[in-house]
């Protein structure tokens, strides 16, 4: 792969650069660049997958664990809970569907949660559903940004409520397993497996080769091409029935599957709703995405610059849903539900949000619910880019 067919931009020379060129630097791996003139030549690099990983999650400069808030309009990108409050007064309806059949208490926590606006939001119509709900619905919520964390206090605060969620890091959720998995389970995970590491493969001659990634500080990062890294990257394509052209990049998330394959090691009864943007293979690995489908987000705009301020903007990539299905059933659960978050929304009470109004104050409750349903229902595509996953076990 060509130096100039990625958009370089300007490489700070910062800590987590440097890091990362050490990394290459010391690495077992080499991989294949071509230069603009077509020399090809063997150089030191990491895997993507490496590269994405410290950018996000280094424990000293990772995008995710260290800086400001990153979500919302002090961050660099918004979640779909932010558009409003429809998605939060439906998974309240939800969850409180699904207590009644359980007709016990239920852990009721969510992965990844960002500032808590939606687990808050969630919690506070929950409370106009039923006036014992946090009875019925012990808080647990995992998130390892420090920032987030003391967010997650201030977004039930602002709400109102007076109870807290406990807020744990990954590593203490395990740690505490026993506590909060004794009973069925609740688990929302909103926009989480977009943000785990993924391994970028290409087609090239009939061969699957993995991109991996090179350079330096001063000359800046670019891409070059590997050896497989992970022996099972060709299994779970042939699995999922994907197929590359010709010089066609996609992306694999073993992170994804590991994440499931522990939940189910842990939840004995219960469900995980997760809520991404993402496609079944078919459309994952459709010809018109020969690029893949990573993309950045820096200040609320989207890019699919990934070596530009490493360690300063988020980097994603989208949901392979054939991929989770497969990877949840390895790991004992059942899907019950998949379909787009739109429609997800109609078949468990969007349209009941609606309200009659008089029009006379445009800022009133009402219309601004209003506004919200017909937003996610009927604007950008939004709610069909995201779909809606709920497994059970």
């Amino acid at each position: 792969m060509e130096k100039d067919e990625q958009p370089m931009g300007t490489i700070p020379i910062s800590p987590l650069a440097k890091k990362i060129a050490e990394r290459i630097i010391r690495s077992k791996h080499n991989g294949l660049f071509r230069d603009a003139n077509n020399v090809a030549s063997r150089v030191p690099c990491i895997t993507f997958h490496e590269y994405m990983a410290l950018c996000l999650y280094d424990a000293e400069y990772g995008y995710y664990v260290t800086g400001s808030i990153r979500v919302g309009k002090e961050g660099d990108f918004y979640t779909s809970s932010a558009v409003g409050e429809v998605l939060a007064e439906v998974l309240a309806r939800y969850a409180f569907t699904f207590s009644q059949d359980q007709k016990e208490v239920i852990t009721m926590a969510e992965w990844g949660a960002g500032t808590g606006k939606l687990f808050a939001s969630i919690a506070s119509a929950g409370q106009r559903i039923v006036d014992d709900w946090e009875e019925r619905f012990p808080l647990v919520v995992v998130e390892n940004h420090p920032g987030h964390a003391d967010a997650v206090y201030q977004s039930f605060q602002r709400a109102g409520l007076l109870n807290k969620p406990v807020v744990l890091s990954s590593n203490g959720m395990f740690e505490d397993a026993l506590d909060w998995f004794e009973r069925p389970i609740l688990l929302i995970a909103n926009e989480l497996l977009d943000a785990f590491p993924v391994h970028r493969v290409i087609q090239r001659r009939g061969k699957l080769l993995e991109l991996g990634v090179a350079g330096s500080v001063e000359g800046g990062f670019f891409y070059t091409e590997m050896e497989l890294t992970n022996p099972s990257i060709c299994n779970w394509l042939a699995r999922d029935g994907i197929s590359l052209s010709e010089g066609q990049i996609t992306e694999i998330c073993p992170e994804a599957h590991e994440w499931l394959l522990q939940m189910g090691s842990l939840i004995g009864e219960g469900r995980l709703v997760l809520i991404d943007y993402g496609h079944e293979a078919a459309e994952y690995s459709a010809e018109h995405r020969m690029e893949g489908t990573v993309m950045t987000y820096w200040k609320h705009r989207a890019s699919d610059s990934p070596f530009e301020r490493p360690g300063e903007q988020d980097i994603t990539a989208h949901v392979s849903f054939s991929f989770i299905r497969r990877s949840a059933e390895e790991a004992g659960f059942q899907v019950i539900y998949y379909d787009t978050q739109k429609q997800f929304l109609i078949d468990y009470g969007a349209l009941d949000l609606l309200r009659n109004h008089d029009g006379r104050d445009p800022f009133s409750v009402e219309v601004k619910m209003n506004r919200a349903v017909r937003q996610l229902l009927l604007s950008d595509g939004m709610s069909e880019t995201f779909k809606v996953m709920i497994l059970q076990k």
